[in-house]
């Protein structure tokens, strides 16, 4: 019997590396790997599904879920995780010092949805009492102007949120002060050349990022894994299999981490850097599933319901294809 072939839009990540080369490979499944950034795959899969599966932005799977509009269901397999203190950039002449100094501010975003944008906020709000409605947002492209919205958005009136204007970029926004502070996935072109104007907030991140999961439990989950309904409708079977396929990719990266003789990634300390991770967050420092993300998953459906993103507190049950929740496949 011919294996089912599937379109997979994604990223190069280390954790699909065995699925890509075949070492992994997914029952009765022929995936059809397309490697594109992460932004070219969201724009995509959310505006014209042309994938049969996909990495999704995780705030653009619940805002689709929430509208009761979804063409596609998710697995609890989560291509891209990051703690986001690293990603708050101030002018140096805008007065922030600490983060209780953005209110009133001007901040800049790519877009109000991105997923890190939303943990970043809900960090601001909940760890640093910075809450969404305290500050002035703009949206825009950040190294090239005239980037929109994925989706459209119906915020509550207390957001102040206006784009800028057609010939503007945030990155140049930033370095010339017109805002005062800037919060992105990426990090600008003009922190990254050294300019004199520009710092992150958190000059030592990862500090302060240790001690968010120490306290919290919480590693932010970005990208989740989306699945056409029309294949799941006729292939039921596919997302445990997929889930499986996935999981057992990611265990070989573990592994290859585990041999020391030599250094499987081009970074000097990797050695050192894994054993440290391990001991802040254990041996599965990358979880699957949906109860190891249970925490994680439940505070981002309380940031996006709180900004304004999403109307209806969904539950994390409800986000996730059933058959990937049981206990065997894990």
């Amino acid at each position: 019997m011919s294996k089912l072939q599937l379109s997979f839009g994604c990223w190069d990540y280390d954790r699909i590396s065995a699925l890509t080369d075949g070492t992994v490979k997914p029952e009765g499944i022929e995936l059809n790997w397309l490697n594109m950034p992460v932004e070219e795959t969201f724009w995509r899969m959310m505006r014209h599904h042309e994938f049969d599966v996909a990495e999704l932005s995780f705030s653009s799977y619940l805002i689709a879920r929430d509208r009761g509009f979804p063409n596609f269901s998710a697995i609890p397999v989560f291509m891209s995780r990051s703690f986001r203190h690293s990603g708050i950039y101030i002018n140096k002449h805008s007065g922030i010092k600490e983060p209780a100094d953005l209110i009133g501010k001007r901040i800049g975003i790519p877009e109000y949805q991105l997923s890190a944008c939303v943990w970043i906020r809900g960090i601001l709000h909940h760890e640093y009492g910075v809450s969404p409605s305290s500050v002035f947002w703009y949206t825009g492209g950040q190294e090239k102007a005239g980037r929109i919205e994925k989706i459209k958005l119906e915020l509550p009136p207390e957001i102040n949120i206006q784009p800028i204007n057609e010939d503007q970029t945030l990155n140049e926004m930033l370095e010339s002060g017109e805002i005062d502070a800037f919060i992105a996935p990426r990090a600008p072109s003009c922190f990254l050349n050294g300019s004199p104007n520009v710092t992150r907030l958190f000059t030592d991140f990862v500090s302060e990022e240790e001690q968010y999961f120490r306290k919290t439990g919480i590693f932010p989950i970005m990208h989740v894994v989306a699945i056409k309904n029309e294949i799941l409708e006729k292939n039921p079977w596919v997302a445990a299999n997929l889930y499986q396929a996935f999981v057992k990719s990611k265990q070989k990266v573990y592994e290859g981490f585990n041999q020391t003789a030599a250094l499987k990634v081009t970074l000097p300390w990797l050695v050192s850097e894994i054993e440290r991770t391990k001991e802040i967050m254990g041996e599965d420092f990358w979880p699957y599933g949906l109860e190891n993300n249970k925490a994680t998953l439940e505070a981002f459906v309380t940031y996006s319901y709180e900004q304004g993103l999403i109307k209806n507190k969904l539950k994390v049950e409800d986000l996730f294809v059933k058959s990937t929740q049981e206990e065997y496949v894990i």
